[in-house]
């Protein structure tokens, strides 16, 4: 025991120092009543962390040097402990009260002592490294961070450089800062870019824009950051134009030339990046020629627009310095105005010169669009020799089969040129080189034959005129399809129609009937012509009154044409016979029609039907017109029947009297829709009704009834309604209502019409119900008091109340029918307040029965 004591004892002289006297430390350290235990367990396992631990945590709250003491003797015991190293120099930490040098100097040596043991520790080198950042010692910090790197694996280095990197950033030299960073970058080259920003916020610029070069031009790299190489290379070009005085180690002209030919779509930025490093460098003169290059190279408007705005801000702002710099020595001298006019016919020239320059980016981005060719020499507009070279180059460089726009307007423009000049020879020689191109269409083509036949004309050279449309038109030697793009458009050309158009205006203007003649056949040999030129054929026939040969020429162009196409032909065919001939040849126009209706289209018939009537009525028989109307009636389409059933009407009363509308109704009544023939039945018994025959009319009235929903047309029961009270008794009356009744009920059981009935009713009043809006109806209905209806007879007025009328076609019935017909009709009259059904003798109706039973059925 005595020895275990005196080694305690030098123990803690150890670590507090020499100058404690041994009543001192055991008085200070030594052990008291309930650290016996502790003593004890340690004597026991010297070599267990957990004693010491249990032993260190009774006095974790107790006197500092004491746990110090313990800690110490723990770790001469145990010094490969990383738990008692980091716990001790944590406590020693969190005691530093005081920033003097021997204070951190102590910790340190405990760091020291403990990295013998713990030098593979990256925690401890980490909590050493913090613990140094804190001390003005920027040396020995670096130096640590150094030992750590060496001692540690390299795997483990990842967790020392953020750090590092953190320390010489804020405390060091930028040189040792470089060095060190340039040593990290060789174990994480993809940090290149922090490493870059760093040297571009520490000025140091050229590194940077070497730096970034090379991460520009390695292929493998991939920023952290997300960046792509393009915009890298914005990054590297802003950085080179901006800073051209600081930047010595790089070709700045180069790097962006070759980002020129890299990104082909962004050369507008790099251009003016380009030019901005010049106008930086001082060298104006070389930064106007990079603008000027660029705009006679760039190949979209976008870019075009880039450049052209930072030249014209470049002229404006170098004009501008120089008329302060003029106006600040206010001695201006010859030579100084000089430079200030050709300043401003710089800027002059490079705003006028807009649009052309614009048109020339148009042109390189696509060198065959024929549209921005014309619109060029409207540029040079009043500048013959430019509008000339600017024609020669276009009609050089364009390709017939890439042009976009038509090829063949740039020849034609180019020779008016030459002809409003009154050069007709050039324009000549301009037509002729026109023709021999190779157009993608034929009527391309045909368009340059048109101009230069109509310059000969303009020039009144009629007969150059018609030997150029002979020569255009000549048949070649073997037989070619027109649409076959395999053959040049030279050879297909004599089947043009608007060559053909020219030559026949011109043949009918300067040439002979005959020779107009054989143009016309021509054409219509080459299967060419169309309708209009049929009939442009017959009034030119007609006008020189060769009546037959113009009806030959119709007979033509009816065989050549098809229906819908040949409508027109036979139209004007039969018009200019009809009105030539008249009824003198009427056996030949009966023919011409049937043979122009028998495969007429429907939509068609009308008009030729109608025509053919008119013959038959002005020169024919009454019976054959009916005969023509009839089939018309037939021939033409669903929605013309009913038009045309009352033209057939109208003209069967004026031809054969009303008597014999009856069968052209009751077949019209056959074959019309519903809203037709409700039309043409109310018509059928107002005829009926002027001809006096009444019970015609009220059957008529019966049978449309069947079509007539009473919620619907409401226009046909009033008409009968009319009719009943004019014509008719309280018999019929009731009759009608109960038809009315029974129509309604049939009409409610189908589910179509009564939804559409209730979608009518809600597109009214939205708010309101269907059914709600019936009951009430039928309220008002039932509230509103019934009018007694007041007959009278025929035309007959002015009769006396209580006078009796007496009708001699009244018909009798026996008293026990009428008794037993009152009995019912009381009854029902009490029920339901409804009339009774009657039979009507069949004698009532006359020739009218047959038609009404047929129908019933």
């Amino acid at each position: 025991m005595k020895m275990e004591l005196e080694s305690n004892v030098n123990v803690v002289r150890e670590n507090v120092g020499n100058d404690m006297s041994d009543a001192v430390i055991f008085q200070t350290y030594w052990l008291n009543k309930r650290d016996v235990e502790f003593e004890q367990d340690i004597l026991r396992n010297p070599n267990s962390v957990k004693c010491w631990m249990r032993y260190i945590d009774n006095y974790k709250l107790g006197p500092y040097k004491k746990v110090c003491v313990l800690y110490e003797r723990a770790l001469k015991q145990l010094p490969g402990s990383y738990k008692l190293w980091h716990c001790y120099l944590k406590i020693r930490r969190k005691y530093l009260k005081t920033t003097d040098n021997p204070d951190y100097e102590e910790v340190n040596n405990v760091y020291e002592r403990a990295l013998v043991y713990m030098n593979k520790m990256p925690r401890i080198w980490i909590e050493f490294c913090t613990f140094m950042l804190k001390q003005p010692k920027l040396t020995v910090a670096r130096r640590l961070f150094d030992r750590a790197l060496r001692a540690l694996p390299i795997t483990q280095h990842v967790r020392i450089w953020p750090l590092y990197l953190k320390f010489i950033k804020e405390s060091h030299d930028p040189e040792v800062a470089v060095k060190i960073y340039r040593r990290y970058l060789k174990l994480f080259p993809e940090d290149s870019e922090d490493y870059i920003e760093y040297l571009t916020t520490s000025g140091r610029l050229d590194e940077a824009a070497v730096r970034l070069s090379e991460i520009v031009n390695n292929d493998s790299f991939v920023s952290k950051h997300g960046k792509s190489k393009h915009q890298l290379w914005n990054e590297l070009c802003n950085l080179i134009s901006k800073n051209p005085l600081e930047i010595k180690s790089l070709n700045v002209d180069a790097i962006i030339r070759s980002g020129l030919r890299r990104y082909t779509d962004q050369l507008g930025h790099l251009w003016n990046s380009l030019a901005d490093y010049y106008i930086r460098s001082g060298l104006f003169e070389r930064a106007r020629d990079i603008y000027e290059e660029a705009i006679q190279t760039v190949t979209t408007v976008r870019d075009f627009t880039q450049v052209y705005d930072a030249y014209a801000q470049f002229e404006e702002l170098s004009l501008q310095k120089r008329m302060e710099v003029v106006h600040a020595n206010q001695n201006s001298t010859e030579k100084d105005d000089s430079e200030i006019d050709l300043r401003m016919a710089r800027l002059e020239n490079l705003i006028e010169r807009r649009l052309l320059l614009l048109n020339s980016v148009l042109l390189r981005q696509n060198p065959h669009n024929v549209k921005e060719w014309l619109k060029r020499v409207q540029l040079y507009e009043g500048n013959d020799v430019q509008v000339i070279n600017t024609f020669t180059e276009a009609v050089e460089t364009v390709d017939p089969q890439k042009a976009v726009g038509r090829l063949h307007t740039l020849w034609v423009e180019f020779a008016k040129f030459y002809e409003k000049a009154k050069q007709v020879e050039e324009a000549r020689l301009v037509f002729k080189k026109a023709v021999l191109v190779s157009y993608i269409k034929v009527e391309h083509l045909a368009s340059v034959w048109c101009e230069w036949v109509e310059m000969e004309l303009r020039h009144e050279n009629f007969n150059e005129a018609m030997r150029l449309m002979r020569q255009a038109t000549s048949i070649p030697s073997r037989k070619v399809a027109y649409h076959d793009d395999t053959e040049t458009v030279q050879i297909r050309l004599h089947k043009s129609l608007k060559l053909w158009s020219l030559y026949l205006d011109m043949e009918e203007s300067f040439g002979t009937v005959k020779s107009t003649m054989a143009c016309y056949d021509r054409v219509i040999d080459l299967r060419i012509a169309t309708p209009q030129t049929i009939i442009n054929y017959g009034l030119f026939l007609e006008e020189n009154n060769y009546f037959e040969e113009m009806f030959k020429a119709y007979e033509k162009g009816v065989a050549l044409f098809k229906w819908p196409n040949v409508f027109d032909i036979w139209n004007t065919y039969l018009t200019k016979f009809l009105d030539r001939y008249g009824g003198t040849k009427l056996e030949r126009a009966r023919d011409l029609f049937e043979e122009c209706l028998e495969g007429c289209p429907p939509q068609f018939a009308k008009c030729i039907y109608l025509l053919y009537a008119k013959l038959e009525e002005k020169h024919g028989l009454g019976r054959r017109a009916m005969a023509v109307y009839e089939r018309a009636t037939e021939a033409v389409l669903p929605e013309e029947k009913f038009e045309m059933f009352n033209i057939y009407i109208k003209k069967a009363a004026e031809i054969s009297g009303i008597p014999k509308t009856r069968e052209i109704y009751m077949k019209a009544l056959e074959v019309l829709t519903n809203n037709n023939a409700r039309t043409m039945y109310l018509r059928f018994a107002e005829l009926e009704t002027k001809l006096g025959e009444i019970d015609r009319a009220r059957a008529i009235y019966s049978h449309c009834s069947q079509i007539c929903d009473p919620r619907v047309t409401e226009e046909f029961w009033q008409t009968w309604t009319s009719f009943e009270v004019a014509h008719g008794n309280e018999d019929t009356l009731r009759e009608m209502l109960r038809i009315k009744r029974s129509v309604q009920a049939m009409y409610n059981i189908q589910v179509n019409m009564m939804s559409a009935q209730m979608m009518s009713v809600i597109s009214v009043e939205p708010e309101k119900s269907g059914m709600k809006l019936l009951e009430e109806k039928a309220l008002e209905n039932k509230e509103k008091p019934l009018e007694p209806i007041k007959f009278v007879l025929g035309s007959e007025q002015d009769r006396l109340p209580n006078e009796k009328v007496t009708n001699p076609d009244e018909i009798e019935f026996s008293d026990d029918e009428n008794e037993v017909d009152g009995d019912k009709e009381n009854e029902e009259n009490d029920d339901e307040d409804m009339p009774t059904k009657k039979d009507v003798p069949a004698e009532l109706f006359g020739n009218l029965g047959a038609f009404t039973e047929k129908n019933t059925e």
